[in-house]
């Protein structure tokens, strides 16, 4: 990934003469300005007070959150939406406890987040003090690198390689844990010479985004010999700020295109080569061209479980091209013919390069293939049943009508769980960076927080937050924070009174036996509650108002608002891959399953 740009401000010197000293507080504060944050999200505590005096005289912006995990999935959805490193600060113990789940959300997905927690002083460490934990030990897996850092004059070094470390090769959350008596004002040893370090101090640190030049040969070669190629795109493709090549790379080779939940917007969901969505809860094209294709093309993504399904059955008559910045993905769960480590874009354009030289040279025909493909698309598009007259609203029809009645370029933040793959299945990504949620860990509660944290970094664009009703009764609190910083995100509440994901499962695989999922339509109130926290809320019941209430919504941009779609409580998601199934095993809409069925036991009786 590259370096985000960053500008530098000039440090402003107290004195005339002489090295400016500077206590550790105040340094901490003027690194990160030299960082080039804009806002950090955070929550002040007895540990990191000290840091939280020169924030008064800085110009970084600070939103104070409700709860820490908050202050760490806005640091998220502002990495996100921006590809800036989200920045968040908290105290010690619990609160860095708090942080912990976004931490490891971010390590999953990738995403470029400095933590900075405060730890108690050095002498009181190991004592049990007051708010005392072993930070960096509790987040050393869920980090791509943590520092506690024990002297004063170390703190810019820290913060430096922080951020480097967070932004260059494979991004990931990096934490630094400040010991409070380092940065304290009152304490003579926190003072030192300011100096802004030039050189990083990190052996055996050494990413490497360059592929090597033989190994995007074999992988041109192998693309010049398929019949049924498709380009299996991750989330490594937006990291490496390379969906524009990838559309290039794609058009050449007339390569159909599916993109996992990670990589939704890497490739425009109107283009023809895109197939959506592949995995669990993918669509049927995407599964299916993947499990018959003969050669898979992954660019940045990781062969996730929930792409695969059963692992032995993935795939099984494709070779493997693996492009990814991180060796330790190549073999991790498929065995590549082709590893290309390096940077996917950077992949990509040598990819192009050498294609435009004569790569595709004897090519096969893949218009049988496009057509095969073309086929499912329009034999098993994805579908759902409309209301009934009286019924309440379909959570798919709510998405529809918000991604028509909204922006093309909105923002769309998810929290998990079937809302989460409507949202990703219905909304038509045509932009990158258009699509925020929480993959690899599957957070609950990402939703609200991460959308502040859209929005903060991208304020003239709309950014809506889908939520589901267990999840937004995590998170809510955090409306508060939208409310009182002015950060006006709009929420849409798809409330179907039940843990939805859950009752599906149990529905399909317990003989519906329904247990601990039940949540109600009307506990709580949720227009009071929203209207309770500064948004305003409205409650919608009747597909034929969805519309109104809509334009209404996108019309509010002084303040956050709560829309409460009351959803048809049975709705499954469709298809669906049975957990540790195979892919070939895909169920799809009850509409459709008895045509495939009919297919599937044709070809079992040949």
């Amino acid at each position: 990934m590259s370096t985000p740009e960053r500008t530098t401000p000039e440090p402003q010197s107290s004195r005339q003469q002489g090295p400016e000293q500077l206590n550790g507080g105040e340094a901490l504060i003027r690194s990160l300005e030299l960082e080039g944050v804009e806002v950090i999200f955070g929550y002040p505590g007895g540990a990191i007070l000290p840091v939280y005096d020169p924030i008064i005289g800085s110009p970084l912006r600070h939103v104070l959150v409700r709860h820490e995990q908050g202050a760490g999935h806005m640091a998220e959805g502002y990495a996100h939406a921006t590809g800036k490193p989200g920045v968040c600060m908290v105290t010690s113990g619990p609160a860095a406890t708090n942080v912990v789940t976004p931490l490891a959300d971010a390590m999953l997905d990738s995403v470029p987040m400095v933590c900075i927690t405060g730890q108690v002083a050095l002498a009181a460490i190991g004592t049990d003090a007051f708010q005392e934990c072993d930070t960096t030990g509790i987040t050393r897996s869920i980090t791509k690198h943590n520092f506690l850092v024990t002297r004063a004059e170390d703190i810019p070094q820290a913060i430096r390689e922080a951020f480097h470390i967070a932004t260059t090769g494979r991004p990931g959350p990096v934490l630094v844990d400040i010991p409070k008596n380092i940065v304290d004002a009152n304490n003579p040893d926190a003072y030192f010479d300011w100096e802004w370090p030039t050189e990083f101090d990190l052996p055996g640190y050494k990413p490497n985004t360059e592929p090597d030049p033989e190994s995007i040969t074999a992988a041109v070669e192998l693309i010049a010999a398929a019949e049924r190629p498709v380009l299996y795109v991750g989330g490594g493709v937006l990291k490496a700020r390379g969906a524009q090549i990838l559309l290039e790379l794609a058009e050449m080779t007339g390569i159909p295109v599916v993109t996992t939940l990670m990589a939704r917007g890497a490739f425009p969901d109107s283009h023809e080569l895109c197939l959506g969505m592949p995995g669990m809860h993918g669509n049927y094209t995407a599964i299916t061209a993947i499990q018959q294709a003969d050669l898979l093309i992954a660019m940045g993504s990781r062969f996730d479980d929930r792409v695969t399904g059963k692992v032995g059955a993935f795939a099984p008559d494709a070779k493997i091209i693996h492009v990814d910045i991180d060796p330790a993905e190549h073999g991790k769960v498929r065995m590549p013919d082709v590893p290309v480590q390096g940077d996917s874009r950077i992949a990509m354009e040598l990819m192009v390069e050498e294609l435009k030289a004569g790569g595709l040279d004897g090519q096969p025909d893949i218009t049988p293939w496009r057509q095969q493909v073309s086929g499912w698309q329009e034999k098993y598009p994805l579908t759902y049943q409309p209301s009934e007259p009286g019924e309440l609203i379909k959570p798919q029809y709510a998405i529809e009508r918000l991604r028509d009645l909204s922006p093309d370029d909105t923002i769309v933040c998810s929290g998990v769980g079937q809302h989460q793959m409507w949202a990703s299945q219905y909304w038509k990504f045509d932009y990158p960076y258009t699509w925020i949620n929480s993959g690899g860990l599957g957070t609950m509660g990402f939703s609200i927080p991460a959308a502040i944290g859209a929005k903060a970094g991208m304020p003239d664009r709309t950014v809506w937050a889908i939520d589901g009703d267990g999840n937004f009764q995590m998170t809510a609190q955090e409306l508060v924070t939208a409310s009182v910083e002015k950060i006006p995100i709009k929420v849409a509440l798809m409330n179907n009174a039940y843990l939805g994901m859950v009752r599906q499962w149990q529905s399909l695989f317990y003989e519906e036996r329904l247990s601990e999922v039940y949540l109600s339509h009307d506990m709580p109130d949720y227009v009071k509650w929203a209207e309770a926290m500064g948004c305003v809320a409205f409650r919608v019941e009747d597909p034929d108002e969805v519309d109104e209430v809509i334009a209404k919504a996108n019309a509010i941009n002084d303040r956050p608002v709560v829309v409460e779609f009351r959803c048809h409580s049975a709705e499954n998601v469709y298809p669906m891959v049975p957990a540790g199934g195979s892919n070939d095993e895909v169920i799809v809409d009850p509409s459709q399953q008895p045509s495939l069925d009919a297919e599937r036991a044709a070809v079992g009786g040949k």
